[in-house]
């Protein structure tokens, strides 16, 4: 069966001149090291070990081939995504990277198709740049789960994924800028613990704000890593809102009936994990992604649902693709 992996990352080598700008004003950028290796930068300071794989399409399709993938959708490495900087600045880096992506793409596009990046601290700029992106070759766009304080449920950040749903760009939604990292100094602890918080909270964030009630059903939204914690944790939710009214005071139906809103990836790493996710997501919503081609991804893309004896062919055909194309819309 066809096998479609919506969730993976590059990171573009750039021209020397523009590293040379960005080692000098503490922007992203990538040293290859002329070996296979790298590192991604942040300025002057090592942010992130990197291989070739990141930034050489070849490489790319290298592993596809040996790991049987059809298809893969790339999207920025979230340290791109430049939040926090001034948005003229961060809109010329996005058109840049997007740009970037497409060409890397270009190498076998029928391989690879990407999504784009926006500077989100801008609305105006975001929506003018993910309808330049569509228009150019890019599927949607990945954002990350929230903008320095504002949540998903924000008023600017619904008008761009209302924008979004009008230009028909598909949106995953990928945690960044985790909380409390200065109680998670070791251990990955923020990349453990937090992530998977930070995607609950965005996902509660549409539903209990009742954003879901204003957006339109035509939106297709995904968010990674299986969703975070909200499979696990809509007991909870679903308890709190049916015995405490300030929970439910803006969300008219149970939390529960907003799952067929939105995607979650398959990046679980757990049979059992798997299991529960689509059980409470449903068969339609889960699409298999690797996170690949981080350590924290699948080593062996799509090896979690090929091997689960719980799911049934026509399961595994949705998961592996199916489910992919509707997102994706193709």
């Amino acid at each position: 069966m066809a096998v479609i992996d919506m969730h993976s990352h590059f990171f573009p080598a750039m021209d020397a001149a523009y590293r040379a700008r960005a080692e000098a004003e503490g922007l992203p950028w990538l040293h290859d090291a002329g070996d296979g290796t790298g590192f991604i930068m942040s300025g002057k300071d090592r942010f992130r070990p990197v291989e070739e794989i990141l930034w050489n399409p070849a490489r790319r399709v290298e592993a596809l081939d040996a790991q049987g993938i059809d298809l893969q959708i790339l999207c920025a490495t979230p340290i791109m995504f430049g939040y926090g900087r001034p948005a003229e600045q961060a809109l010329d880096a996005a058109r840049r990277f997007n740009d970037e992506a497409l060409a890397f793409c270009a190498y076998a596009p029928d391989r690879m198709k990407a999504l784009a990046q926006v500077p989100l601290q801008d609305i105006d700029l975001s929506c003018a740049e993910v309808s330049r992106a569509v228009a150019a070759g890019h599927l949607g766009v990945q954002i990350g789960n929230h903008m320095g304080l504002r949540n998903l449920d924000d008023e600017g950040l619904l008008t761009f994924l209302a924008h979004c749903a009008d230009v028909g760009a598909a949106v995953l939604v990928h945690p960044w800028d985790m909380m409390a990292r200065e109680r998670m100094p070791k251990y990955m602890l923020p990349w453990l613990v937090a992530m998977p918080a930070e995607t609950q909270l965005s996902i509660l964030s549409l539903i209990l704000s009742g954003a879901f009630e204003r957006l339109p059903k035509s939106l297709r939204i995904c968010f990674g890593h299986g969703g975070g914690s909200f499979a696990f944790l809509l007991g909870r939710v679903e308890n709190a809102w049916k015995h405490r009214d300030i929970v439910r005071v803006d969300c008219p139906n149970p939390p529960s009936t907003y799952v067929d809103r939105f995607y979650v990836d398959s990046a679980v790493f757990d049979p059992r994990a798997l299991s529960l996710l689509i059980d409470v997501m449903g068969e339609d919503r889960v699409l298999l992604g690797s996170d690949h081609p981080f350590p924290l991804g699948e080593q062996d893309i799509g090896r979690l649902v090929r091997d689960h004896d719980g799911l049934s062919t026509a399961q595994k055909a949705k998961i592996f693709s199916g489910n992919a194309r509707t997102f994706l819309n193709i």
